[in-house]
């Protein structure tokens, strides 16, 4: 086994006006957009899944643009988290897991589970909504993360229930929500949303040089030692583990910028 998992670094979606010009090339039609933003990084995460199915022929038009190795992670569908019952999400999960994105092929990566920041901790219904992710679809393996982003769920209860069913936790850097940097998944899932646009490289050069380090711990199979666990008495299998990290939201500008110097830096 190798000693250490793969480590991703990446922005959320391809299409976003600042970047034309500056991140893509002068004249760039935005057809190849995608193109050229998966020569640079190594992940995407696409938000467009949250609001609305794609077409099967849409998946397979973005697996066909990318190079070997690169990674979609979906943003999953906002009629399964934004409800107050999340035991009674199974029709909308199977609609949204049935839309054909399994034509990613290999390209698909970690779904993220994104619930609102008024969704507070219920373990029993949680753990209904855990036990309705299915482990494959179209008989692909299927990766699940969830981002919470209530104070609630920093309870070693949630903790536990997640490492229980196997399903990641966001790891949030953010200035508002929570943050959850336990392990209890096989691959961690990391969103860096304090970037700045007035700086170049998104994240100032020593909060670029903590996450890498941080980022790096992760892949060798350990957690930080500067992000207070949730659950600190609860150990987590010491074992490679693939790293996505996604500069997304805050800094927006120049998350490419971040993204790729990122990678360099791991």
């Amino acid at each position: 086994m190798s000693k250490t998992g793969t480590i991703r670094a990446g922005i959320g979606g391809w299409t976003f006006e600042p970047w034309e010009g500056t991140f893509y090339p002068d004249k760039l039609v935005k057809r190849r957009q995608l193109e050229h933003a998966s020569s640079q990084l190594r992940a995407i995460e696409v938000n467009g899944t949250y609001y609305g199915s794609q077409k099967p022929e849409t998946f397979a038009k973005w697996a066909s643009e990318v190079p070997d190795g690169f990674i979609f992670s979906l943003k999953a569908s906002r009629y399964v988290t934004n409800r107050k019952v999340l035991a009674e999400a199974g029709e909308s999960m199977t609609k949204f897991l049935t839309q054909g994105l399994t034509e990613l092929g290999d390209h698909l990566g970690p779904i993220l589970w994104q619930f609102a920041p008024t969704k507070s901790f219920e373990p029993d219904d949680f753990a209904a909504f855990l036990a309705l992710l299915p482990e494959k679809q179209d008989g692909m393996t299927l990766q699940h993360v969830v981002e919470v982003r209530n104070p609630s769920f920093q309870v070693p209860e949630f903790i536990d229930l997640l490492a229980k069913h196997k399903v990641a936790v966001v790891c949030a850097d953010h200035h508002d929500y929570p943050m959850l940097p336990d392990v209890t998944g096989d691959f961690v899932y990391c969103r860096l949303q304090k970037g700045e646009d007035d700086i170049e490289t998104c994240y100032p050069e020593k909060d670029m040089k903590a996450w890498s380090e941080r980022l790096k711990t992760y892949a060798q199979g350990g957690a930080p030692d500067d992000l207070p666990l949730i659950a600190p008495d609860r150990k987590a299998e010491k074992k490679a583990r693939d790293v996505f990290a996604f500069f997304i939201t805050g800094g927006k500008v120049n998350a490419p910028n971040g993204a790729r110097l990122m990678q360099t830096m791991v």
